[in-house]
């Protein structure tokens, strides 16, 4: 059994070494993506003129008055003090041609004070230049940039089962980190006399010593030795770091398909807006407008008691979807524990459609509320975010070690049957002799 779970681990580490290798150093580096995208790109960020904001409304309009191509799918409610108004958007429907328009860009940021635009980009784009670096890293990490056809988003899958067989391995790994406990042995651990005299008890026995081995790392061996111990005693002490992160990267990945029918096995999960709706074929025109559904939106709020404002508001014409979030200016990823609440709008009729509190609903709500403040370190701020940078390096030098302990392995295995094959070759020679 265990010869089997050494090879399982084996053949998993090498067949999905690089993707993990990719996927934590790239986690290693957005965990500060919006800090090193506005070091870099300044124009996207830095408003270059003061005075106060134009009303989000006007600058909403005139992105799309700009190009008419344009939908303004995500905006935020207000503006930073010295920030640029940064929205994303989508291409309309082409009643002509029946496809969608071809934009070349998917971000735009505006000057707030003059309604100027400062800069466009393709967000995702795979390019390494200036401007896309970040966003190309942090797609990146999460789809390999592979291609989407025939609906299926390839990249994302392929990156959600490698989490889910990572989810296993983890368990296998820290299985073969320790010795096959021998209870034979141990009773056979004779007793010894203590140098002055009398019964000093019984010595201890191998297993015991060889499970200290496992969190142990051998600093003055160095060399091949010290390799493996960061490779094996690193995992033991990190187990439940390194399965907090691939249990939340099949949640990023594969949320409604995988992770939420597993969860509601053991807990019953309000139902989402985003799993219960079908994509259409066709983008759905909203018929209510975003200021309307952020009206209605900050009613509910004030009837809840929330305290925060509505930070932004986001379309998916796909769903027909309006979502309102609530969160004070740039704290959109949420600032400690679970996230922001949304509440959510049809976009036909404006009907309430559903909501997402962090904090409220069943275990399994809760659970899933976690995934992501959990994955990306936020839900205990700056020191989680920290931790998950690390955690990125980790994982890339486990990838790294496991496949040098396998290659020099392989290494002293083919030295090793060299002298046998070559005493096979001399024994009929001798015996003709």
């Amino acid at each position: 059994m265990r010869a089997w779970l050494v090879r399982l681990h084996r053949w998993f580490g090498l067949a999905a070494a690089l993707f993990l290798f990719i996927a934590g150093a790239t986690g290693a580096v957005i965990s500060w993506d919006h800090e090193l995208d506005a070091w870099l790109n300044p124009a996207l960020y830095e408003a270059r003129s003061s005075g106060p904001a134009l009303p989000i409304s006007d600058l909403v309009a005139r992105i799309e008055v700009a190009d008419p191509k344009a939908q303004v799918t995500y905006h935020p409610l207000a503006v930073e003090p010295g920030h640029t108004f940064v929205a994303f958007v989508s291409p309309r429907w082409d009643e002509a041609t029946g496809q969608l328009h071809s934009l070349g860009y998917n971000q735009i940021a505006l000057d707030p004070a003059t309604g100027a635009i400062q800069g466009r980009r393709e967000w995702g784009a795979v390019s390494l230049s200036r401007e896309n670096l970040l966003p190309f890293l942090y797609k990146l990490h999460y789809s390999m940039h592979l291609p989407e056809s025939h609906g299926i988003e390839w990249g994302i899958w392929l990156m959600g089962l490698i989490a889910i067989a990572w989810v296993a391995d983890t368990f296998i790994a820290l299985w073969i980190s320790f010795p096959k406990l021998s209870l034979k042995k141990r009773r056979a651990a004779p007793e010894f006399l203590d140098p002055r005299g009398g019964r000093a008890g019984r010595r201890p026995g191998p297993g015991g010593a060889h499970w200290k081995r496992s969190f142990a790392f051998r600093w003055a061996a160095g060399g091949h030795r010290l390799v493996f111990d960061w490779h094996r005693s690193g995992g033991v002490w990190l187990f439940l770091l390194v399965l907090m992160i691939a249990v939340t990267s099949v949640a990023m990945n594969l949320n409604n398909p995988v992770m939420r029918p597993v969860v509601s096995w053991f807990s019953t999960l309000t139902p989402s807006p985003f799993a219960s709706r079908t994509p259409a074929a066709q983008l759905i025109e909203p018929k209510v407008e975003w200021a309307a559904v952020v009206a209605s939106a900050e009613a509910e709020a004030r009837r809840r008691g929330w305290a925060d404002p509505a930070g932004a508001v986001f379309l998916s014409p796909e769903l027909g979807l309006w979502g309102v979030g609530f969160f004070r200016p740039g704290l959109d990823h949420g600032d400690g524990g679970l996230g922001n609440p949304w509440l959510y709008y049809d976009a036909r009729s404006g009907q309430p459609a559903g909501d997402s509190v962090p904090g409220t609903g069943s275990a399994g709500d809760i659970f899933m509320q976690s995934m992501f403040p959990l994955h990306s370190g936020r839900i205990i701020g700056l020191p989680g975010r920290v931790l998950m940078s690390l955690m990125g390096v980790v994982i890339a030098v486990f990838s790294a070690t496991g496949v040098y302990l396998w290659w020099k392995k392989r290494l002293a295995r083919a030295r090793a049957a060299r002298p046998a094959e070559a005493s096979i070759r001399q024994k009929p020679l001798a015996a003709t002799s």
